[in-house]
């Protein structure tokens, strides 16, 4: 596949254009297509969840690379192991490290930025908060709309857990993968919260 320039942030940093690499990840939710070069991870691209995988989560839980192998920068390699221990072994993602990012929207000071950053810090496997508490959490308390643009706009979704982010009703909300892989998403860090609960 053909590498793709990503523009930079700051043209003081006089970074040269980054060769992107792709990998395709085979998981329980669909093909995650995942993009990155030397410097971070790009972008995972989640595909439309239409049904739900068959048979129980554990008997679909693999999560392997199916194409990319040789492009594999380590910021791929870092979000492949990360991907893979999220949906086999999500104890283990507590003590793998979270690649680098290599997104502009993550590299800005911006509103957006900063609640994506909040969420991956604040928000744990098998929690969800609303996009109001996710406000509060940036430092804006009545920025909930502004939350949900963060949230359409996060380019590493599963990492950055945009999943998690839910309405204030309890409802689950809108996801860019379609609101079955949102609910399954969730299902999966319960279930997973309450068996390392015993």
């Amino acid at each position: 596949m053909a590498s793709r320039l990503v523009p930079k942030v700051n043209s003081e940093q006089r970074e040269p254009p980054c060769k992107e690499k792709h990998v395709v990840l085979l998981s329980p939710v669909g093909k995650l297509e995942i993009s990155g070069c030397e410097a971070g991870l790009h972008e995972i691209k989640l595909p439309k969840m239409i049904a739900l995988p068959s048979g129980n989560a554990e008997s679909s839980a693999a999560c392997e690379v199916c194409e990319g192998a040789e492009e594999m920068t380590e910021p791929l390699k870092q979000c492949s192991a990360w991907l893979h221990a999220y949906f086999c072994e999500p104890a283990r993602t507590t003590s793998l490290p979270v690649p680098a990012f290599h997104h502009p929207l993550l590299r800005q000071d911006s509103f957006t930025g900063q609640v994506l950053w909040t969420l991956l810090r604040d928000v744990k496997f098998g929690e969800a908060v609303s996009y109001k508490q996710l406000a509060d959490l940036a430092g804006n308390s009545r920025a909930a709309r502004a939350v949900g643009g963060a949230m359409r706009s996060n380019p590493i979704p599963i990492i950055i857990p945009c999943h998690r982010v839910i309405r204030s009703s309890g409802q689950s909300g809108n996801y860019g993968g379609g609101n079955l892989m949102k609910e399954w998403l969730l299902s999966h860090e319960r279930l997973q919260k309450e068996k390392l609960a015993y």
